[in-house]
């Protein structure tokens, strides 16, 4: 791994060992999705969340949630990093957006997690 932004370094590593706590695999494909460089990492519209998701779904993005398009179903929504605006369009949707350690906390075995990306 030669990543160098402490937080990521440090979320890769809690994933991993949330894993093997849990035994999960979702935790560490995640780990191993954010292990790729920067550049192959999914930067996702929220009108593709929009597309496949289902009302109170949860959806995890292993990148980027970037705010083109428009949202409109109440889902949760986890991923490393979010635009302003996708954010703000997730949250006036009715949705909730989250880490990916806040995820973690809230759903250690990963159930219903729907992965885009």
């Amino acid at each position: 791994m030669n990543k160098t932004n402490p937080e990521l370094i440090s979320l890769i590593i809690n994933l991993k060992k949330k894993s093997r706590e849990e035994n999960v695999n979702i935790w560490r494909d995640i780990a191993e999705r954010l292990e790729r460089p920067l550049r192959v990492w999914p930067e996702v519209n929220v009108s593709r969340i929009e597309r496949y998701a289902e009302n109170s779904d949860i959806i995890l993005v292993p990148g980027k949630v970037l705010g083109s398009g428009i949202i409109k179903k109440k889902v949760t929504v986890s991923a490393f990093r979010f635009s302003k605006e996708a954010k703000e369009k997730i949250e006036s949707a009715g949705g909730k957006v989250l880490t990916i350690e806040e995820l973690m906390a809230i759903n250690p075995k990963g159930k219903g997690v729907k992965i885009i990306g």
